[in-house]
């Protein structure tokens, strides 16, 4: 009888994973409201705390404070460890398993001799089949626009957003000051890139506010190359640090970033179409700081992350814990906060859901819609689990032999988080409601639960395919 109860429950956790598409994606708010114009504001390594609303007494975001008190700020929202495959989860709704992109690039970072595994393929371009979200919202109507970031395959044109569901879309490379755009665009001489990306954006706006509109504005900013304008450096050059908060350039760039955040607001206000138009400000992973310096009490990085562990690379909570702040003034109550734990999957079902979109029969979604949320910040999503996945090695900026991750995989259900290291077979367990820097391990005093989470972690595992790396001969 025990052994059926297992199978059963296995059973059971199964169909939940592949029935969670249709998981609140149909319902609609209690208000009725014409469906509203849709904008997603994606920063690139902004950390948790890396805003005056979310605690920093160094960094300036007065626009993004604004956008925080007109509108519901998310304290529990989680990305991938580093870019890519955050964006191919937003875009394709779908855990790193089902799209292959686990990472930037290779897997297979850092000295060869310091790795104890063989690690899998990494995919680089999101995989064609995928249906995106601006696919999705594009059929129901809306006008599509990116400006950005990709970072899922452009330079073939196949990959290219302007092929997967955008009406309008440049792509910029990596750099502040001198920057390449795909297509061509006439960029103005030395035109910070932060403002090249505000202009496209307010202009789309003007150009479509008397249409239902998806505006993804995915920043290069504050992503390396730290370079911010001279008046802001200087600016920040005499302000006294405080905390871990003290680069004057990094400092710089959220000011750029924030000024664009407000020229959007502006051009809402302007046009009468912010009441009914859905902002959404997010970071796609942590803080390039926090890391721990061996056999000391320092850490080290451009920003801190603190009271979360470690930073941008690291499956702790400083690597994937981020800001995410909605305004929709027609509907959420301003100055609100929602503690409920969400993932970045959750992105694509919540965008059908406002769209009043028709998704694609048999294509799975891995989340839910949030928009319940919207209107009771204080509500449940029910009992689920959020997954994260990286077979892989992300080198550590500290000294060789130190990694910002080794192979690792994370189960989050309610406050309970468990990692497992693929190394070893190490876990650790953290209560985040009580331990939000996942300092206290309490895998001994809480085996049956780690247990539990561990078998559902490998069920999920096995049934999206997630590709493992296996040790190599000797290191056993």
């Amino acid at each position: 009888m025990y052994f059926g109860r297992e199978i059963i429950a296995w059973c059971v956790f199964v169909i939940t994973l592949v029935t969670s598409a249709a998981f609140d994606i149909g319902s609609s708010l209690a208000i009725e409201t014409e469906r509203p114009n849709i904008i997603y504001i994606l920063a690139d390594d902004m950390g948790w705390t890396d805003l005056g609303c979310m605690g920093s007494r160094y960094y300036e975001s007065p626009h993004i404070d604004r956008l925080a008190a007109e509108g519901l700020t998310f304290s529990n929202y989680t990305v991938c460890q580093n870019c890519a495959p955050t964006r191919a989860a937003l875009m394709s709704g779908q855990y790193a398993p089902r799209t292959g992109v686990y990472t930037v690039q290779s897997l297979a970072r850092g000295k060869a001799s310091n790795r104890k595994m063989e690690v899998p393929e990494n995919v680089t371009r999101l995989p064609l089949e995928k249906i995106l979200v601006a696919e999705t919202l594009q059929k129901a109507g809306y006008v599509t626009g990116m400006f950005g970031k990709w970072h899922l395959g452009h330079n073939t044109p196949e990959y290219h957003p302007a092929q997967r569901g955008f009406d309008e879309a440049i792509v910029c490379g990596r750099g502040h000051f001198k920057y390449a755009t795909f297509p061509e665009f006439d960029v103005p001489e030395g035109q910070y890139l932060t403002d090249f990306l505000a202009d496209r954006a307010v202009e789309f706006i003007e150009r479509h506010q008397q249409e239902p509109f998806f505006l993804y504005l995915p920043h290069n900013a504050v992503h390396t190359p730290i370079h911010a304008k001279e008046e802001l450096l200087a600016k920040y050059k005499k302000k006294p640090p405080v905390g871990g908060h003290d680069d004057p350039a990094y400092a710089g760039m959220i000011e750029s970033l924030d000024d664009c955040v407000g020229r959007v607001m502006e051009k809402l206000d302007e046009l009468g179409i912010a009441e009914n138009t859905v902002l959404i400000f997010s970071s796609d992973n942590g803080g390039l700081g926090g890391y721990q310096v061996p056999e000391t009490d320092l850490t080290k990085g451009i920003t801190d992350n603190a009271p979360l562990r470690e930073g941008k690379g690291s499956l702790y909570e400083g690597g994937v814990r981020v800001p995410m702040i909605v305004r929709w003034p027609k509907v959420i109550e301003a100055g609100g906060r929602c503690d409920e734990a969400l993932v970045h999957v959750d992105m694509y079902p919540t965008f059908a859901a406002l769209a009043g979109a028709k998704l694609a029969e048999g294509y799975t979604l891995d989340g839910v819609s949030m928009t319940r949320l919207f209107e009771e910040p204080g509500a449940s999503l029910g009992e689920r689990a959020i997954f994260a996945h990286f077979p892989g090695y992300l080198q550590s900026y500290i000294k060789e032999a130190v990694w910002r991750t080794t192979p690792v995989a994370t189960i989050r259900e309610g406050n309970w988080k468990l990692l497992e290291f693929f190394e070893d077979g190490r876990l650790e367990l953290y209560n985040l409601a009580e331990d939000l820097s996942e300092r206290n391990n309490l895998v001994e005093q809480e085996s049956k639960l780690a247990q539990k989470l561990h078998k559902k972690m490998l069920a999920w595992r096995e049934h999206t395919g997630a590709a493992m790396p296996k040790l190599k001969v000797g290191s056993e």
